[in-house]
C-alpha cells in the first residue's frame, strides 16, 4: 500500500456554507499524514486548465491555511468561518463534447492523483461518478447542499446554516407583518425538496408551509383552505400571517414558476376578496387582507457556517481521508444515526440516476416524517390533504402519543 498519497479536491454545484471548512480539514489532516493535497479550481474545469497549461502544479498545491499571512496575523486560520468556496465551483450539466471529457480525464492523470475528493450534491455526484468511471479514478464524495436532498445521508453540509438563515428571515419578517397586519409569503429554496422550508418554517413560526411533497401545485382548494385558515386567525384576533412556500411548488396549471411566492400572494388576495363578497360571516374582514411576497434567493447560500455545519464538514473530511488511507474508493460519506459512515457508489448510483431520469427528487420529505407530524401537531397548515385547525378529521396519531417514557 502506497504510504504517501497525492489527493485532489474540488467543489462542484451551487455553493453553500461549510465548503471551506471541508477543504481546511482535508489539508490539515492530510498534512499530518504526510500527504499532498491539490485544489482543483472551478470544479472539473480546473483539470482542463491544467492540461492546457493555464495552471501549473505549484499553483494547485494546498498548504495548511494561515501561515502565509503577514505580520501579527500569521497563523490566523479563518477558512472554517468563511462561506463560499476558495476553490470556486461549477454548476452546469454533463460535458457535452467528447474532447472536454477527455481533457478532464487527462488532467486527473497529469496531476498523478491517487484519489479525488469531490464535494457536491446529487447532480454533481451523477456527473463526477460518470467521469470517474471513464477515467478509472479513485473517488470519494462528500455531500453538500442547502436542500438536504442527497440520498442515503440524513444531513448534508450547508443545510443547517441555511435553515438558520431562513429561520432568522422569518423571525424578522414576522414583526413587519404584525406591524402592518399583512400576509407575508416567503419563497424558500429547495428545488424539488421541502426539507429547508419545513424545518425553517417550524423554527420560524410559520402559519402555513407549502412543500412539493405535500402540495405539488397550487389548487383552488388550497387557496380556499388558506383563506379559511387566515379568516380563523383574524377571528382569533391575529391580524397577520406568515406563509412559507418552497420554490418547487408549481402554479395552478402545474407550471414551474420562479416567482411562486408573488403568484401565491396575488392569488390569495384575489381569492380572499372573492370569498368576502359572498357575505359569509366566517369570511368577514378578508377584504382587508394585504399580501406581500419575499424571495430570499441566494441569501440562503450565504453566512458564517453554523457550528454543526463546521463539525459535519470536519468529520466528513476526516472520514474521506481515512477511506483513502484504506484504499476504499468509490464511496459516499454519509451522516447516519448520529455518526459518520460511508456507502458504495456502485450501490446508490442506479437509484440516483433513475430519479434524475424521471425528474424526481432522490431524497424528498416523507409525508409520514416526524417533522411533518410535528408541524401538524402545531396546527400549521400544510395543504388540503393534511389536517388544519378548521377540520375535525385529524388523520394522524397525535405526536405526544408517540413519545414513551423508558
Amino acid at each position: 500500500m502506497k504510504t504517501k498519497k497525492r489527493i485532489g479536491i474540488l467543489t462542484s454545484g451551487g455553493d453553500c456554507p461549510g465548503l471551506n471548512a471541508i477543504i481546511r480539514a482535508v489539508v490539515k489532516y492530510a498534512t499530518l499524514r504526510g500527504w499532498e493535497v491539490y485544489g482543483i479550481p472551478r470544479g472539473t474545469d480546473g483539470f482542463i486548465d491544467f492540461v492546457h497549461g493555464k495552471l501549473n502544479i505549484e499553483e494547485l498545491k494546498l498548504h495548511p491555511h494561515g501561515y502565509d499571512l503577514p505580520g501579527v496575523l500569521q497563523g490566523l486560520d479563518v477558512l472554517q468561518f468563511m462561506s463560499g468556496s476558495v476553490l470556486g465551483s461549477l454548476s452546469r450539466g454533463n460535458p457535452q463534447e467528447d474532447q472536454v471529457t477527455q481533457d478532464i480525464i487527462k488532467g486527473y492523470e497529469a496531476l498523478e492523483l491517487d484519489a479525488l475528493i469531490a464535494i457536491g450534491g446529487d447532480g454533481s455526484l451523477d456527473i463526477i461518478y460518470d467521469l470517474a468511471k471513464k477515467g478509472n479514478w479513485n473517488l470519494v464524495v462528500i455531500p453538500k447542499t442547502i436542500d438536504n436532498d442527497v440520498a442515503f445521508t440524513e444531513r448534508s453540509v450547508g443545510f443547517d446554516t441555511a435553515r438558520n438563515t431562513v429561520t432568522q428571515a422569518l423571525y424578522d419578517l414576522t414583526f413587519t407583518a404584525a406591524s402592518h397586519e399583512r400576509i407575508m409569503v416567503v419563497q424558500v429554496m429547495g428545488r424539488d425538496a421541502g426539507h429547508l422550508s419545513l424545518h425553517a418554517g417550524i423554527a420560524g413560526g410559520a402559519d402555513c408551509i407549502l412543500i412539493p411533497e405535500l402540495t405539488p401545485q397550487l389548487t383552488e382548494d388550497t387557496l380556499v383552505g388558506m383563506c379559511e385558515y387566515i379568516a380563523q386567525l383574524r377571528k382569533d384576533r391575529r391580524k397577520f400571517a406568515l406563509i412559507v412556500i418552497a420554490e418547487g411548488v408549481k402554479g395552478l396549471n402545474a407550471e414551474k414558476d420562479p416567482y411562486i411566492a408573488e403568484t401565491l400572494a396575488d392569488l390569495l388576495k384575489e381569492k380572499s376578496h372573492q370569498l368576502c363578497s359572498t357575505g359569509g360571516d366566517r369570511y368577514c374582514g378578508l377584504n382587508q387582507i394585504d399580501t406581500r411576497a419575499t424571495v430570499l434567493g441566494h441569501l440562503q447560500r450565504c453566512g458564517v457556517p453554523s457550528s454543526f455545519d463546521r463539525i459535519l464538514a470536519t468529520v466528513f473530511a476526516i472520514k474521506a481521508l481515512d477511506l483513502i488511507g484504506e484504499e476504499c474508493y468509490n464511496r459516499l460519506v454519509i451522516w447516519q444515526n448520529g455518526s459518520v459512515e460511508s456507502k458504495s457508489l456502485e450501490q446508490i448510483m442506479p437509484m440516483i440516476k433513475w430519479c434524475h431520469q424521471e425528474k424526481t427528487c432522490p431524497a424528498p420529505v416523507d409525508p409520514e416524517d416526524f417533522m411533518v407530524r410535528t408541524a401538524l401537531s402545531l396546527g400549521i397548515y400544510l395543504g388540503e390533504s393534511h389536517y388544519h385547525p378548521h377540520t375535525s378529521n385529524y388523520p394522524y396519531t397525535p405526536l405526544a402519543s408517540t413519545i414513551t417514557n423508558e
